[in-house]
């Protein structure tokens, strides 16, 4: 049974799922670049890519991996660029406008980044069954980060975007806690919050309930692995291998991270993600019995006993 409450939650109504065509460019433009596994050129903040098109496309966007840029075709900014471009600035382009305006929408998109991806958060923690008694704690910050998604840019770039995110990501944890401890299993779960796991051999693992906060698994074999209820916010998935692996119920997992993950038709993942366009697709058989493996190796969860 799934940990979510209900099978549907905020994220399509806050606008959260990036929508390049209503945006500027901005992701483009104002982030910078260093030249690396994950760039193939360098870039400074605000000097926009030598493949962005005038009309704001990028050039090399359908082979952005073979090209050397993998951590653009796994960048997501939670629809922070298109509210950014048409709501926070009215639909007028960096291009047309003063230099110093277009500094100010530079300076702005990364904030607005960092709420939207706390929005993201706490609406799937909405969702959650065990979270639910923190849930009037989860809606009012929600409600609240809402609100400041809203504000003039100079409110913006003033507000203290560490501070609101270390409480915000303090409830998030709450909620984590919840979920974890009520994941089948033995207790305790395993804690790799923050743990080098780089090229880590996991396959097969049985990771419930497992804290991989901000893990570091680049490269690692997950292959096959059961994350059920595991929290995986700000893991560092870059090259690891989900192939088989059971994210279906894992938590605070977002988009980028499958993205900058391999996989295959057999992993299993969370409603609100989609698969990878760069994921293998594996045969109907060994997704068969891929899953016939998780399931007997997977205890069994205990009913509640009747009152």
């Amino acid at each position: 049974m799934s940990e979510r409450g209900r099978p549907t939650d905020d994220r399509d109504r806050l606008g959260l799922r990036a929508d390049c065509a209503s945006c500027f460019g901005l992701c483009c433009v104002a982030l910078p670049f260093q030249a690396s596994a994950d760039f193939a050129i360098d870039k400074d903040a605000g000097q926009p890519c030598r493949h962005l098109h005038r009309d704001f496309r990028c050039g090399i966007h359908h082979d952005l991996r073979e090209r050397g840029f993998p951590g653009c075709a796994a960048y997501d900014c939670f629809g922070a660029g298109q509210h950014v471009s048409q709501v926070t600035f009215g639909g007028q382009d960096w291009r047309r406008r003063p230099p110093d305006d277009a500094r100010r929408m530079f300076e702005v998109f990364p904030i607005m980044r960092h709420l939207h991806e706390l929005l993201w958060y706490l609406a799937e923690a909405l969702t959650l069954r065990p979270a639910r008694p923190l849930q009037p704690s989860l809606r009012r910050a929600l409600d609240r980060t809402e609100r400041l998604t809203a504000g003039p840019p100079e409110s913006l770039v003033e507000l203290d975007i560490t501070a609101h995110r270390r409480e915000v990501e303090a409830l998030l944890l709450r909620s984590s806690e919840l979920v974890r401890a009520a994941a089948p299993g033995p207790e305790p779960k395993a804690d790799r919050r923050g743990a080098d796991l780089i090229g880590a051999v996991l396959g097969g693992a049985d990771l419930t309930g497992a804290n991989l906060r901000g893990a570091y698994l680049i490269g690692a074999d997950l292959r096959g692995a059961d994350l059920s209820s595991a929290d995986l916010l700000g893991a560092d998935l870059r090259g690891a291998d989900l192939s088989g692996a059971d994210l279906a119920a894992s938590i605070f997992l977002p988009q980028s991270a499958l993205e900058a993950a391999r996989g295959d038709g057999r992993t299993t993942l969370p409603p609100a993600l989609t698969r990878p366009a760069h994921w293998a697709v594996a045969t109907g058989r060994a997704a068969r019995t891929a899953a016939s493996a998780r399931a007997a190796t997977r205890p069994r969860r205990r009913s509640a006993p009747r009152k």
